[in-house]
């Protein structure tokens, strides 16, 4: 049984834990994606680490790095005078991290609809995935993939794993086409690359909107998509509603295309919760090597 705050994300919405760092500017990290919320404690320092890490805390006798948030988006620290700090416990990618920000406000319910990806001005450089609106105030909502892989980054294991294929999975792979969806560019990067390493053609996209106008316009040049991994949570429209959109396709060979799930979540997504949603398998980023094997497998089949 899915509790509420999953019931919300696979109905199209999801809730935000709304923050602040050193002024009055809102920003947001979806509750999936939180642990937890403690007070600020005392800190074990780590010698040469990254300049944002701030130290090592422990929750309930489990240790994990803090990271001073503020710091790793390169925002100029302001002092204030009514500084509440907590630490946000984040569980992603089968790891746990905390964000040491300043004045946790509250939690609000918004569709994804009201999610908007930021302007392309912004450039591709950011720390941000989505916009949103609070009282006609803008928040900001946080790219925390990106910003955990910049200041604690993953061993890099990608290698050209397609030299070790059997020439018969080469012949097939060239041949397949994956349209991969995610909104952190971070995601998107470390998708590609996967892809890249196994010889896969793909193209990538920021959002699920974006995804099935990609698709479509294929569908309409005779181009056949042979998989789709998308991300869950994104602006405008998510992983689960994607899903659904191409599952109640006409088209038979757009509603049958795989569709994997891949997620930061560690523990709330589930293969139960994809297969409710139509897709066929979830998988936890960002390890190289089972996303390569998954992509095989799915490709190469009979």
């Amino acid at each position: 049984m899915l509790n509420s705050v999953q019931q919300s994300s696979f109905l199209n919405q999801q809730e935000l834990l709304i923050f602040q760092l050193t002024n009055k500017q809102l920003f947001g990290i979806n509750v999936l994606k939180i642990k937890e919320v403690i007070p600020t404690q005392r800190l074990v320092k780590l010698p040469f680490s990254h300049p944002a890490v701030i130290g090592i805390a422990k929750l309930r006798g489990i240790p994990f790095t803090v990271i001073n948030l503020t710091q790793a988006l390169g925002i100029s620290h302001i002092q204030t005078a009514d500084r509440k700090e907590s630490i946000i416990i984040t569980e992603l990618n089968r790891s746990i991290q905390g964000f040491l920000v300043n004045h946790v406000s509250r939690i609000i319910n918004c569709s994804w609809h009201d999610i908007l990806p930021p302007p392309a001005a912004m450039g591709n450089n950011i720390y941000i995935t989505g916009i949103t609106k609070l009282n006609e105030e803008m928040v900001e909502i946080i790219d925390v993939e990106k910003v955990i892989n910049e200041v604690i980054p993953t061993p890099d294991y990608n290698t050209q794993l397609i030299n070790e294929l059997p020439y018969e999975y080469k012949q097939i792979l060239k041949n397949k086409l994956v349209v991969a969806v995610d909104d952190s560019s971070m995601a998107r990067k470390q998708v590609a690359n996967t892809l890249k390493s196994i010889g896969v053609q793909y193209l990538l996209t920021c959002n699920g909107k974006q995804a099935i106008e990609k698709i479509h316009d294929l569908a309409a040049h005779n181009k056949r998509v042979d998989m789709i991994i998308s991300d869950i949570e994104m602006p405008t429209m998510d992983g689960y509603t994607l899903t659904q959109e191409i599952r109640r396709n006409a088209n038979e060979e757009l509603s049958s295309i795989y569709i994997l799930l891949h997620t930061s979540l560690a523990t709330t997504v589930s293969a139960v919760n994809a297969t409710r949603c139509g897709a066929n398998a979830a998988l936890t980023k960002f390890v190289t090597n089972d996303l390569a094997n998954m992509v095989i497998e799915a490709l190469t089949k009979k």
